[in-house]
């Protein structure tokens, strides 16, 4: 009886939600079963800085796919999550044009977090030098800017530890698109038996990243790339709204 259920459950899921969750979770598998080539995968797959040695192209794309191995919740999370609201909004879009907006929310995201590191990455480093040599920030400053050939290896060490992999940005759009497929939807909070409608969540949600993300809150999510899935999902959709196709047909 379970098998059948199984069976029914797993074939009944639309292809691309299927897919990408069987390739992520084949990654992961990969990076559990071989921790000496994850390290390889992590250089050349994580999304690193633009300015950093270890950088190319592809890692816009690639570093969506990869998980962290320290811990299960970070897989689990997101591919429950792109279970729960994949398989619905594909089976509203379809397969190819659902596909196309996944992949944009984490291209975005992607994008976004370059920006962020870009704007940050000198001053923390700066910050994190001048507080193990015990000065200022203004005078470590200074003394990085009179001797730049110095510190020139250490900063490109520290661009190279600039590393980000995942698939919470892209899974953060989908959140957004089922928020305005489905905006008045009953949502429920782990340990919270109150409904919530599917829009105030998402808002709610928007609304934490982007405190943490200012905050520099002291854990290791980038909050600013899941905002980036949000800000490019949104585009895409105020698009679909406009011409009328939000809930379906041609784009």
């Amino acid at each position: 009886m379970f098998r059948q259920s199984f069976n029914g459950w797993w074939s009944s899921m639309p292809p691309v939600t299927k897919n990408l969750i069987i390739i992520n979770f084949l990654v992961w598998l990969v990076e559990i079963c071989l921790p000496g080539f994850s390290n390889t995968l992590m250089r050349y797959a994580g999304l690193h800085y633009v300015g950093a040695s270890d950088f190319n192209p592809a890692q816009i794309v690639t570093y969506m796919f990869m998980h962290s191995r320290s811990t299960l919740t970070h897989i689990l999370f997101n591919m429950f999550t792109l279970w729960m609201f994949g398989r619905i909004l594909e089976q509203v879009w379809g397969s190819r044009r659902f596909l196309i907006y996944y992949m944009v929310c984490g291209v975005g995201a992607a994008l976004v977090q370059e920006g962020v590191w870009a704007l940050t990455w000198e001053h923390d480093y700066i910050s994190g030098i001048a507080l193990l040599n015990g000065l200022s920030y203004d005078n470590m400053r200074e003394a990085v800017a009179m001797n730049m050939a110095h510190f020139q290896n250490g900063m490109e060490q520290y661009q190279n530890m600039l590393v980000t992999i995942g698939a919470s940005g892209a899974v953060f759009g989908l959140l957004l698109g089922f928020a305005f497929v489905f905006p008045d939807m009953p949502m429920y909070l782990f340990f919270i038996p109150v409904p919530i409608k599917a829009k105030y969540m998402v808002l709610g949600y928007g609304v934490l990243e982007f405190f943490l993300g200012v905050t520099r809150s002291a854990d290791t999510v980038a909050h600013f790339a899941h905002l980036g899935g949000l800000i490019f999902g949104l585009i895409i959709l105020l698009y679909w709204r406009k011409k009328g196709t939000l809930r379906g047909g041609y784009f």
